[in-house]
């Protein structure tokens, strides 16, 4: 069974970058076809698919974001990487990571095979 939990800080400064990781266990990241995406819902709102990296190592971001954020694989630790760099309160979220069959760029929940648990980000000085 495929389980996915993602780590990282809870709090991160104004214009810092925001780094998570997620662990990927009774799989490998590299398994096609496979794709592996960050989510986020900020306070009050609804998901917002964030960006993926699928089992080659493309990416693909979303567009309002692209910017900032790049998503990167450590294959030896089966993880994918979230960074996005100067954040500000309005990154302030819980931060999902999700497998899905296939590239997927909505954040709907049963459009993902897989989820995590989530973990609570903040955007603070």
């Amino acid at each position: 069974q495929v389980q996915l939990q993602e780590s990282g800080p809870g709090l991160v400064k104004p214009s810092q970058t925001l780094s998570l990781s997620c662990t990927v266990s009774g799989g490998s990241i590299t398994t096609s076809p496979y794709s592996w995406s960050w989510i986020r819902q900020p306070p009050g709102k609804g998901l917002e698919w964030v960006g993926q990296v699928d089992y080659s190592g493309n990416t693909y971001y979303r567009r309002s974001l692209q910017s900032r954020t790049s998503i990167s694989r450590d294959t030896s630790k089966n993880q994918f990487i979230l960074q996005l760099t100067s954040v500000t309160p309005e990154d302030t979220a819980v931060y999902y990571c999700a497998g899905s069959h296939g590239v997927v760029t909505t954040a709907i929940r049963h459009d993902y095979d897989y989820w995590g648990q989530g973990t609570q980000v903040t955007v603070s000085s």
